[in-house]
């Protein structure tokens, strides 16, 4: 059923109150804020239906309405407001990243640190590990029972392994086994180094001892390793700043979650509009876990060149400022799809034009 403009207003009116008092919103309020030139008696009409329709519930009989999540959503999705974030906000945010990025060894928990003490909600942050492939195997040969495998890798990295032989092998064998493993698996994914293309090496080499495998096998190891993605999360306990999660078990529930890195890795991909950083938006049910069910999700993604994505997002109450939230994290996002040369910054004080996915509908 389409809403009428009036509804829109009520709706806004309500959604907005509730989110900065965190108290249900009678027909009073409404009628001082929603600027509406009709008597309370009408008001407190729309409020029932929008009640009915799903949008609003009353959380005793006596007391004012709040949001559901399918208010939230039309809300996010029609009816809100982008926030302009002021050259203050902006300049706050680029002297941020400017101080965070100076320490790239711990890039991930600082950028998650900056949204959380932006926010005032915890914030998770994840750098998908750029594609990386090795460059260069090394063999050492120890003695007839022990040798080393070295790694080099595309990212600079150095991975080792010490090998121990249950029988003897000659310095040759290690030698060889070196140059048939820099001739074909140096620049490839993990997924080239198939049980095909092992048995050709061993059948190139005259391996009877199973070393191409071991190789092999270690190889695939550091590739799959490689495309880990780095997961962090800052400012867990501003949660118990907020209302909803005065109960310490249902605050406790959602700090283990989101405190797990092996859970941020797994939330859902954001849809990136062309040319802007794209904003997901998941209110309450809409989230999977089940200890996300009574919490909003906020996420928007950046790009690390090539082919590497990274991930910023917040948590906290459905009664979430969306627009201020949506807003700084698209400005974070941009910033950082900047600095690692992809993307452009908006200029400061200018709408962003965020994206705003849900899991139906789509506003621009």
């Amino acid at each position: 059923m389409e809403l009428s403009e009036r509804k829109k207003k009520i709706l806004t009116a309500v959604v907005e109150e509730y989110i900065r008092t965190a108290e249900p919103v009678g027909s009073k309020t409404v009628a001082q804020t929603a600027e509406l030139s009709c008597s309370s008696a009408t008001i407190r009409n729309e409020l029932a239906e929008l009640t009915s329709m799903g949008y609003l519930e009353q959380p005793h009989t006596s007391a004012g309405r709040v949001p559901t999540p399918q208010g939230y959503r039309i809300y996010v999705n029609e009816l809100m407001q982008r926030h302009k974030l002021s050259l203050e906000e902006t300049d706050e945010i680029n002297r941020g990243l400017n101080d965070k990025l100076r320490e790239l060894d711990h890039l991930v928990s600082n950028i998650g640190a900056l949204a959380s003490s932006l926010t005032n909600y915890p914030a998770m942050a994840i750098a998908a590990a750029p594609p990386a492939t090795i460059s260069r195997f090394d063999l050492i040969y120890i003695d007839a029972n022990t040798f080393i495998i070295v790694v080099m890798m595309s990212n600079n990295t150095v991975k080792n392994k010490l090998v121990r032989l249950p029988v003897s092998v000659g310095q040759d064998m290690i030698q060889r086994l070196a140059s048939v493993f820099n001739a074909n698996f140096t620049g490839v994914t993990e997924d080239r180094i198939t049980p095909l293309t092992i048995r050709a090496c061993e059948r190139a080499v005259d391996d009877t001892m199973g070393l191409t495998g071991v190789i092999a096998s270690f190889a695939i190891e550091v590739l799959c390793d490689a495309q880990t993605a780095e997961a962090a999360v800052s400012g867990a306990n501003r949660l118990l700043s907020q209302p909803e999660f005065r109960d310490p078990d249902k605050a406790h529930a959602l700090m283990s979650y989101i405190s797990d890195a092996e859970h941020i890795k797994n939330l859902p991909s954001v849809y990136s509009g062309e040319g802007t950083n794209g904003i997901k938006v998941l209110i309450g049910p809409e989230n999977v876990a089940e200890e996300l069910r009574d919490s909003s999700v906020v996420l928007a993604e950046y790009d690390m060149g090539g082919d590497a994505k990274g991930l910023i997002g917040v948590v906290g109450p459905t009664r979430m400022d969306y627009s201020s939230v949506a807003a700084k994290l698209g400005m974070i996002a941009e910033m950082l799809s900047q600095r690692f040369g992809r993307g452009s910054v908006p200029p400061p004080g200018l709408d962003n034009k965020l994206v705003i996915k849900g899991d139906s509908n789509e506003q621009q």
